[in-house]
């Protein structure tokens, strides 16, 4: 007799642990065109951080500006460097020292700017998942700024996107609002499941986004950078950030995955999610 998997029960949902073997089958050979590169992003605050790039590791160096409580640190983690577009660089490390602390850093040497989003693992209270994320734009120092900043962008609500991130691992994600995104587990170990979690986008370059979410069932959260120039051919990178099934660590892996999109929802103006919220 076949189990019947009860799909409400989210006490029996997989941990973040059992969702990695395979998952990264997609993940892009990591770039090497930073190794050697010193690179250091300035925030309106004034805050300093330098990033030395060397074959799998980055040193770096926070001196922190005025209004920055965080102390200043010098520290080497291992790091992983993507290659996203022309002069567009997405990093990922996690602090060894401070292993509830992992930083995805995207850096456009093209157009100079820079935008670093912390992911924080702690414990998840009500109106609160357990990780957080704060994202940090900032400019490259020595690169003379051209084009927007890095900034939220409203401009993948609406649409529903296929993500298939090895060929046993497919969802689909539903865009819904500036908070909001629903996904489905399409193949996989997660197959049938859905849920709707918090999200946050930042456009980068026209058709690039960042696209982090913070889940409130299992406690993790992600950061991805996603090229959705060509609709049928939409390229992602990215991390997975939360507690492990012991929930006495974290788990931290990088995967990729290739995208489509399968349709596009337009609301009529007076009902568009991407309104303002009017209080």
């Amino acid at each position: 007799m076949t189990e019947q998997i009860t799909l409400s029960d989210t006490r029996t949902w997989l941990p973040l642990d059992g969702l990695a073997p395979g998952f990264d089958a997609s993940k892009a050979e990591p770039s090497h065109a930073l190794d050697g590169r010193t690179i250091t992003v300035v925030d309106e605050r004034g805050t300093r951080v330098t990033h030395t790039f060397d074959d799998g590791k980055v040193a770096w160096e926070y001196a922190p500006g005025a209004g920055d409580s965080t102390a200043a640190d010098a520290r080497t983690d291992p790091c992983e460097v993507f290659e996203v577009d022309d002069e567009l660089f997405y990093a990922q490390f996690h602090h060894q020292h401070h292993p509830t602390e992992a930083v995805s850093l995207v850096l456009d040497l093209r157009g100079g700017h820079a935008l670093s989003i912390v992911s924080v693992l702690g414990e998840a209270s009500p109106g609160r998942t357990a990780v957080q994320q704060v994202f940090v734009p900032g400019r490259i120092e020595g690169i003379e700024q051209s084009g927007p900043a890095p900034a939220p962008t409203t401009e993948l609500i609406g649409r529903r996107v296929l993500w298939v991130y090895s060929s046993e691992h497919a969802y689909e994600h539903v865009y819904l609002s500036p908070h909001w995104y629903t996904w489905q587990c399409l193949a996989g170990p997660e197959r049938g499941l859905a849920d709707t979690d918090e999200n946050s986008v930042w456009r980068i370059r026209p058709g690039i986004c960042v696209f982090a979410w913070r889940e409130k069932v299992i406690p993790c959260g992600s950061v991805t950078i996603a090229d959705h120039r060509d609709a049928t051919a939409i390229r992602s990178h990215g991390v997975l950030f939360g507690a492990d099934e012991a929930g006495a660590g974290a788990t931290h892996f990088t995967f990729g995955a290739h995208g489509r999109l399968i349709s596009t929802t337009v609301h009529p103006d007076a009902y568009d999610p991407a309104r303002p919220l009017e209080r």
